[in-house]
Order: structure tokens, then sequence, then C-alpha cells
């Protein structure tokens, strides 16, 4: 698919020297059912993130693997077969030169995007798996987005997450960036950034309970899949209530940042009075990425 548009080098897996030498996209193509080939790609983990661009492709679009590609370092992940086209399309939406030219700049961003959306991944894969949730590498996965849009800006940090990620989790990502420009934007103390970046990390794990179809649907959806995407906010908040280190405010994020002014929101039709100023803000957050 690839020989004639790129200049390529194809490796086993267990003997890839990823990161030795300028590469712009890495392409994974294995079972990730398979022990060795999880064991193989933790091995070279290090040196994958250093490559900008990670897709991997997957046999099924199911949710644990999707989420198993992620948490391995994925930017991208597309499920067989695979045509050419789409391959090539995920490979041309970055602009080379302005990659290279933004790239001191942009490798703090990359790291805390690839640590953020590694965060969420464990998160959907401990919701799947019913194991427990990794709250304080979220916590730390969220203090390294306040950090990068701090130094950096929230336009470097938009534009390195769209780059490099999608879907789901790059919606957190952006969320997170959002929130906490808001939060900086306000003049607000550094215990009130945390408050809102660990709001933010945990808003959208609801979805993990949300069929990957639904979820994932291009096109407009029924009434009973928007009932199943409404569902998200109650379902994160069930999911969270007793775990450790989720604050009752985190809960109240969680199950709310789809609660409107007017009382139009869901899943309580809870009225201005009612909602928290850090709701409110995650509200705004979660609605400007669209």
């Amino acid at each position: 698919m690839l020989a004639e548009h790129c200049a390529l080098t194809a490796e086993l897996l267990g003997r890839a020297s990823i990161g030795e030498r300028d590469i712009d996209a890495t392409v994974v193509a294995a079972d990730l059912s398979i022990v060795d080939n999880i064991s193989a790609l933790k091995a070279v983990s290090a040196k994958l993130t250093r490559v900008a661009k990670r897709i991997f492709l997957i046999d099924r679009k199911g949710r644990l693997s999707v989420v198993q590609a992620y948490a391995l370092g994925a930017t991208h992940v597309l499920a067989n077969p695979v045509s050419g086209k789409q391959l090539l399309a995920k490979l041309a939406n970055d602009d080379a030169a302005a990659i290279a030219s933004t790239s001191s700049i942009m490798s703090g961003g990359q790291e805390a995007a690839a640590a953020g959306a590694a965060s969420i991944a464990c998160m959907f894969s401990a919701v799947i798996s019913g194991s427990p949730i990794d709250v304080k590498g979220a916590k730390q996965a969220g203090s390294g987005i306040a950090d990068s849009v701090a130094e950096h800006g929230l336009s470097e940090w938009l534009t390195t997450v769209r780059r490099h990620h999608e879907g789901t989790y790059q919606h957190c990502l952006l969320v997170t960036g959002i929130a906490v420009d808001f939060g900086l934007s306000l003049g607000m103390a550094k215990v009130d950034i945390e408050r809102l970046y660990s709001a933010a990390m945990f808003h959208d794990i609801g979805k993990a309970k949300i069929p990957l179809a639904v979820l994932d649907k291009p096109g407009r959806l029924d009434e009973r899949e928007r009932a199943l995407i409404e569902s998200h906010p109650a379902a994160g908040c069930d999911i969270l209530k007793d775990t450790p280190g989720i604050s009752a405010e985190i809960l109240d994020a969680v199950r709310h940042h789809h609660e409107y002014l007017d009382g139009s929101g869901y899943p309580d039709a809870l009225g201005a009075a009612s909602i928290s100023d850090i709701v409110r803000i995650l509200t705004i957050s979660d609605i400007l990425p669209r």
C-alpha cells in the first residue's frame, strides 16, 4: 500500500528499532490479543512515543482492542480490512513542514497529550474489565496538560491534540485543555486549576459503557441511540461514586456537565441556581471543541 508513496522500512515487532532515526510515522500491525505482541510494544514504547504519528491496525474494532491500542501509544486506530486510501489519508493529513518548524514547541505538548490519552485509555479499560481506576495517574496526566497549556498556550495545545489524536480521547484532551485555559484566563489559583483538570479528565468516563457503533457513528443518531449517548453522565457518576480519591465535586461535574442554565439539559434538568461554577466551566469547555 505504501511503497509507491513513502520511503519506508518494514520490521518485525520484536526487532523494531523505532526512534533510532528520523521517522515521520509508524504503522503497527499486530494482533493485540497476543500477550507477546503487547510485551514487544511495551518494550519499545519509550521510542514509539517519540514518533509524532502512530497508526495501529487492529483486526476488529472492538472496545478492548481500541483501548489497548491507545494505551500502547496509538494516535490513530484503523480496523482491518484497511485500504491503501484510508492508510494514506491518515499519513497525509499532517503538514510535515509545519510539524518540523514547531517541533521544539510541540514536543512537550506531544508528551502531555500522549500521557493524557494513555491515561484515558487505561480508565476506559478499567471500566470495561472491572479493574480499579488509576485516579492518581489521571490527575498526574491532567497536571501535565495544565503545565503544557500554561507554558505554550491553548492554541498550541489544540493543534497538537487535533494533529495526533482522534475520537473520544481527543475530545477529553481538548476539553481538559480548554477548561484549564478558562481557569487561567480567570486568574484562578493553582488549587482551583487542579479541580478543573481533575473534573475534565473524568467527565466522559461514562462513554466507556456506550457501544462503539453508537459512540463513533458518523451520521445522525436515532432516538434509541441518542438515549444511549445521553446516559453517559449518569453512568460515569455510577462508575466513580465508590472510587477512592474521587470527590463529591468531581462526581457532580461528571453527572451534570450536560446540564444547562435554562433547565433543558440532562440527566436531572437542573436550573441555573443548582449548577455549580465548576460544572458551568466544564459544560462550556465540553461544547467548544465540537
